[in-house]
């Protein structure tokens, strides 16, 4: 039996949660984001975060992992993971799902063509685990908010009902 390629392994359980799959949850957040409407995706429910606010939150972290796979500095902070330019229109919406969807491709691209050996070493400093970690909690982090993107938008339907 031929041993997994692990970058190929996380670069499709990426794939499953962020933009294809539907093994798991029956869905991803891609199609999430995808389906709903600008009006929707601002709407704080019980004071949780918008769905807007979330797409943002979630593409936040893949850009900053990013320019680090990329050879760059880890710049991310959490105090500002939830600093999102507000969204007034349809075009706000767009724009922010596209950014969402090209920073996901290419995360995955760099994920999938990373070696082995790359995947086991310190991602930036030791304190922070290998790369691999790191990039496992992504999918691990897309989880956690695509079900609350379920829920909340569960909730946005029975509040207009």
């Amino acid at each position: 039996m031929q041993k997994e390629n692990p970058s190929k392994s996380l670069a499709n359980r990426l794939r499953e949660v962020y933009t294809e799959g539907k093994w798991v949850t029956g869905t991803n957040v891609k199609e999430q984001i995808m389906n709903t409407s600008w009006q929707d995706a601002v709407k704080s429910i019980h004071g949780l975060n918008s769905i807007a606010a979330l797409t943002f939150h979630l593409h936040y972290y893949i850009a900053g992992v990013t320019q680090v796979l990329e050879g760059g500095t880890l710049d991310i902070k959490d105090k500002y993971s939830f600093d999102a330019p507000p969204i007034t229109s349809e075009q706000d919406w767009k724009d922010r799902i596209d950014l969402y969807n090209n920073s996901i491709m290419k995360f995955i691209s760099l994920v999938e063509n990373m070696s082995e050996a790359q995947l086991f070493e310190n991602f930036v400093l030791e304190k922070y685990g290998t790369y691999h970690r790191n990039i496992d909690v992504q999918i691990e982090h897309a989880y956690y908010h695509l079900g609350q993107i379920l829920l909340i938008k569960k909730m946005i339907g029975n509040s207009e009902s």
